[in-house]
């Protein structure tokens, strides 16, 4: 009941905008693949620095490389998603390759006896922070069917900017429909049910904001399949210096490139016998291209021969979002408009906004036996109430980020990481844990995630292998209106990365 009542919520905020706190939290989230090392080892390198990916979380950590290098590294994503929708079971299963890091970093040693500056580090590294290539298949039996997202957004709009105007082509109306100020993507969703027949005023007059559904039905047949692609990747421009052996200071500059295309393909039928319409299919089509930036600062001690410990901050991230929208939408009503088709993913709604995702904190300590090995753990915290749709004086946002601040909590982030070294073998594992950004925990539940990885060092190379999975569940809704029951979605993510470094 609570998860239901949490939907509610978030279909009223996400009624006058197109944006909203999925947006956020695509955005916020950093699931960070790094370099095959990195990833072997769960991420634990807050204190260890040594690694390129380890930039991310601490930029002190270039710093503590003895030699200039250069790595690689590619990954094999495997997708498996597990859906539940009122009963039914549905799995879907997607593979892709990509190149998810590269960098190298160049290590400047003093050469005066008398200075207390043992070396400086200039790094800069690409890191894919999250991949969003996926594919989600759910189908099943449902008593609530889309014609209630229509009449959702179209309860308390006026009949008249629905209809076509004197020598008004459909195509047209939709967008200027989503251009007007005071009508936009809440009117422009109203026409669109209008217009396909699904719905019908109350009255045929130009002051009507009443409306009701042609379809009649107990039980539908329901299908959505959900295709993403796209990537948020980070650029790091990073600097870094050792004091008296014992101290190391950095910081970066990080360029974001957001890249992500869904499309969502929806249909249902099995209506009743006497029903005006026995189908409808209603497809949405989003991409979204952006750039971002933040900084991030950090420290990292060597206590003795052993311990090590660190801190960092990584600053709010701003990007500047650009969404182009399309739609599809069809019915078998006998007496919807015909050229309903001409609205389909040729016509482009555009979003310009803003967002600003929280800072975060993490301290981190290791211990390193020598040649022999090492331990890690890092702890990180995000306070996601603090995630910002922009501009704040869009009252749409405004809504919206009250939501925001109201549902989502501090998010808790623990890694764990360790290595033995044989001789040029190096084993490694990791495990890693994040709470559901929803103070609540329902919506999008904690993630779990255990890696393994082994590195081979010849001459001046290394070659590293790891295995990483991390699993998380999560509530699936088809649209953010009308329909309010969702799938569970159990997403299990297993990644396997090969990487290569070759030290100057």
């Amino acid at each position: 009941m609570k998860s239901y009542f949490t939907f509610i919520m978030l279909l009223a905020c996400a009624l006058a905008n197109a944006q909203n706190i999925d947006d956020v939290l695509r955005y916020s989230t950093e699931n960070l693949q790094g370099t095959a090392r990195f990833q072997g080892m769960g991420g634990a390198f807050g204190a260890l620095g040594g690694d390129l990916s380890a930039l991310n979380i601490n930029p002190a950590g270039s710093a503590v490389f003895n030699n200039s290098l250069f790595t690689v590294s590619g990954s094999h994503y495997n997708r498996n998603n597990q859906a539940d929708y009122s009963g039914t079971n549905t799995q879907s299963t997607s593979n892709y390759l990509d190149i998810n890091q590269v960098g190298g970093a160049l290590v400047f040693k003093t050469t005066d006896p008398n200075s207390n500056w043992g070396k400086i580090a200039l790094a800069i590294n690409y890191d894919v922070v999250q991949d969003f290539d996926n594919e989600t298949l759910i189908m099943g039996r449902g008593s609530e069917g889309v014609d209630n997202y229509f009449l959702n957004f179209a309860d308390g709009v006026r009949l008249e900017p629905l209809k076509l105007q004197q020598g008004e082509s459909i195509r047209d109306a939709y967008l200027d429909i989503g251009a007007t100020a005071g009508l936009g993507y809440t009117a422009q969703q109203a026409f669109l049910g209008f217009q396909s027949g699904i719905i019908e005023p109350v009255e045929d007059a130009q002051d009507n904001t009443a409306y009701f559904s042609n379809a009649n039905y107990t039980q539908l047949d329901q299908r959505f399949n959900q295709i993403v692609s796209g990537y948020n990747s980070k650029f790091t421009v990073n600097g870094a210096t050792e004091y008296a052996g014992i101290f190391n200071f950095g910081a970066s500059m990080n360029f974001h490139t957001i890249s992500y295309t869904r499309v969502n393909e929806y249909d249902e039928n099995s209506f009743d016998s006497g029903s005006a319409i026995q189908n409808i299919v209603f497809d949405n089509l989003l991409n979204t291209e952006g750039t971002g930036f933040s900084f991030s600062v950090g420290a990292i001690a060597q206590l003795n021969e052993v311990l090590r410990i660190g801190g960092s901050y990584q600053s709010p991230t701003w990007y500047r979002l650009t969404d182009n929208f399309s739609q599809s939408v069809n019915s078998d009503f006998p007496d919807k408009n015909p050229d309903i088709r001409d609205i389909d993913f040729g016509l482009t709604t555009i979003f310009d906004y803003q967002i600003k995702t929280p800072g975060k904190l993490t301290g981190s300590v290791a211990a390193v036996f020598g040649k022999s090995g090492l331990l890690s753990f890092d702890y990180g915290y995000q306070d996601m109430s603090q995630a910002q749709l922009r501009p704040t004086s869009d009252l749409g946002f405004a809504s919206e980020n009250d939501f925001i601040s109201d549902n989502l909590g501090g998010v808790s982030s623990f890694r764990v990481g360790g290595e033995y070294r044989i001789k040029r073998i190096s084993l490694r594992g990791g495990y890693r844990y994040e709470q559901s950004p929803y103070e609540d925990g329902n919506i999008v539940g904690d993630l779990t995630g255990i890696s393994a990885g082994i590195g081979f060092a010849f001459g001046g190379s290394r070659l590293d292998l790891a295995i990483n999975r991390t699993e998380r569940d999560v509530l699936q809704y088809f649209f953010d209106s009308g329909i309010g029951t969702p799938a569970v979605l159990n997403n299990v993510n297993t990644n396997l990365s090969l990487g290569y470094t070759l030290n100057f």
